[in-house]
């Protein structure tokens, strides 16, 4: 008969980014390659497809890093911040 072990799986630490650097970066290389930033970031956040971000210089892959509901409470923080107060 087949011995099993318990496999335990170490959680893995998600490194620390900052979302508005990560946001600014992405929008800069979206600008960069010609594409309407705004347009391509809530596309991205409303469908989770990562290919409304350019792979330039690496931006889809850093976007990639921070959640979308963080994404998203950024920006909403962002606006209540600058527009409402």
């Amino acid at each position: 008969m087949a011995e099993f072990h318990t496999q335990y799986f170490k959680e893995v630490n998600r490194q620390q980014v900052d979302v508005k650097e990560v946001l600014r970066f992405v929008y800069e290389q979206l600008m960069e390659k010609g594409y309407n930033p705004v347009n391509q970031i809530v596309g991205y956040i409303m469908s989770g497809d990562p290919t409304y971000i350019t792979n330039h210089n690496g931006a889809r892959s850093k976007i990639m890093l921070v959640e979308r509901d963080e994404l998203l409470e950024e920006l909403m923080q962002n606006y209540i911040e600058t527009r409402l107060q």
